[in-house]
Parts: structure tokens; sequence; C-alpha cells
């Protein structure tokens, strides 16, 4: 099918070039030769008179009209998928579908993993494909990288549905043996998670919200890595209450109240617009809330919970 003498087979090659800037790649992505790849965008490149992708050095490039085409493009095959690829029914004890399921390494240690132990009960044949969140994941979700986005609320889309999951208090996570209280901990050396595509964790946010700036002595792109990255040191740890439990449990660390109020982390469930009646994804909406409800009973406060280990 042609558009304005546009082969419309064209823009999905067109689409994996853009996005991972690679003829072999694109190929392998599409189950098609390197060669038929290679052609295609011989096609593409005569169609739009321009380059598109540019060797420089060992890389290839984006060209300014590439770069343009991009976010519609990508907008283009999400609805196609989403009005034509999508099946109308959804068995879960049949289904053979894959999902791609974009969260933070906090999210991913802390609520996939009781989520996926029940989709599996329910739905054995389904594929889930985990994927890293992004600095800013609403734009990864608008481009169709993920089929549903665990994140912070205040980094959701507004152009897209979403749902509250619940809130996680944040928490001062130390070595065992460190004594610090209140407004001692501001004082210490921090060890901090930076997003490794740029941008502010929620924990740095919410401190320059309280007029607190830290001194970071060790940064982490993992959220994970904290709690182990302030055993044995004099160090302070500003964690997700969730995920600080889990290492507690370990042995070796404490935890502490923020020597100021913040705000908790308040984690919400996102998927495209065009996906809002997907019957799969409806299902697994329901799925992560029945795990939330069966892993959420209340925390103890923490002073009592400390002080029983």
């Amino acid at each position: 099918m042609r558009f304005r003498n546009l082969d419309l087979n064209l823009l999905a090659a067109l689409d994996r070039l853009i996005r991972l800037r690679s003829v072999s790649r694109a190929a392998d992505e599409l189950a098609i030769t390197q060669s038929a790849m290679s052609n295609a965008l011989n096609r593409l490149r005569q169609y739009f008179d321009d380059p598109l992708l540019v060797q420089v050095g060992r890389r290839m490039e984006l060209t300014p009209r590439a770069q343009a085409l991009a976010d519609p493009l990508r907008d283009i095959l999400v609805r196609i998928e989403a009005a034509v690829a999508t099946p109308p029914d959804f068995d879960p004890a049949t289904t053979t579908r894959q999902i791609g399921l974009m969260v933070s390494d906090y999210t991913l240690h802390t609520i996939v993993p009781p989520f996926l132990a029940r989709v599996a009960r329910a739905a054995p044949g389904l594929r889930v494909e985990i994927r890293a969140q992004r600095t800013y994941p609403g734009l990864q979700l608008e481009r169709g990288d993920a089929d549903l986005l665990i994140a912070p609320t205040l980094y959701c889309s507004p152009d897209h549905p979403s749902e509250p999951l619940f809130s996680d208090p944040l928490v001062c996570v130390l070595d065992a043996d460190n004594p610090a209280e209140g407004d001692r901990l501001l004082t210490l050396d921090h060890v901090a998670m930076m997003p490794p595509g740029g941008g502010e964790s929620f924990a740095t946010l919410a401190l320059r919200g309280a007029g607190i700036e830290i001194a970071v002595a060790v940064s982490s792109f993992s959220f994970a890595s904290l709690p182990d990255l302030v055993r044995g040191t004099a160090r302070v740890a500003l964690v997700q209450r969730r995920l600080a439990e889990r290492f507690l449990r370990l042995g070796g660390l404490r935890l502490a109240d923020p020597p100021v109020p913040l705000p908790p982390l308040e984690q919400s469930l996102q998927w495209h617009r065009m996906r809002d009646h997907d019957p799969a994804l409806a299902w697994l909406r329901e799925e992560l809330r029945a795990t939330l409800q069966a892993h959420d009973d209340p925390p103890e406060p923490l002073t009592e919970w400390i002080s029983d280990q």
C-alpha cells in the first residue's frame, strides 16, 4: 500500500532504524536480512531526499529530518498496533502474548517479584519483558516502548491515563553501628542515586523542597545499591522504606526517621491512551492492584520496628 508514493511497509523499517541507529539490529528486530534492511533504507533516503542516518565515527547518527520524523512516526505505529494488532479477547490461561513493563530498579526489587509470581500462576504463557525506566518515562510510554509503566506520579505524562498505586515514605539508612539521629544526619556524607540519563531522584528533589542541600560522597545509578554502599561506613542514604526494609533483614543496617518531614514517594501505574481498552492490560492492572492489596500491610512505627531487630 502506498500513500503519496511512499510504500507504507517502509514505515516500520524507518521506525526501527531511527530507534536503533543500526541497520543490522533493525533487521534482526524485524526478522529480515541485513541486505533487505539496507535496501529499505536506500528507498527511504530517495523518498525523503535525505540520508536520514549518517556515519559519524563508529556510530550512526540521525539527521535533523530523521529526528523530526521520530515522534510522529512512533505515534502512528502505536495507534496502528492498538487498533489492529491487539487481540479483542484475552484468556490468561492460554495467552502467549508479550508485555513490556517499564520500572525503576526500586520497583523491580519491591513490587515486581510478588506481582509476577501472581501473574505466572494465572497466565503461565504470558511473557514479560522488564525494561529500565528512563529519565522521562512518560516519553518512553508515548513512543510505545512499554505497555505498562510504574513510575513516580510526578514523572507520569498528563496525556495518558494513569492510576495511583501506593505511597512509600523516605527513611534514612545507616550502618548498624552509626548512632546519628535528628539534625546530626544532615552533617553526614550521603550516598545518593543519580539517574544515569540525567535529572534527579525523587529523594534529592524532596530534600531540596525542604531547603536541604546534602554532601554526596558516593553516587550510584541504582536505588537497590544504596543500603549496601552505606554498610560499614559513617554515611547515610535516603531510601524508600519498602526497599530499605528488604535490606534491613540482611543485618548490619538500621533505619532512622529523616531529620525533617519529607513527602512520601507516590507511585502510579500508566499506560498509553490508545490501549485504554486493551483486555490484557486491563487484566494486568487488576492483578497489580490485587498484589498490592495482599502485600500492603500497614507498616509498624519506625522506632518500634528497629528496636525489635
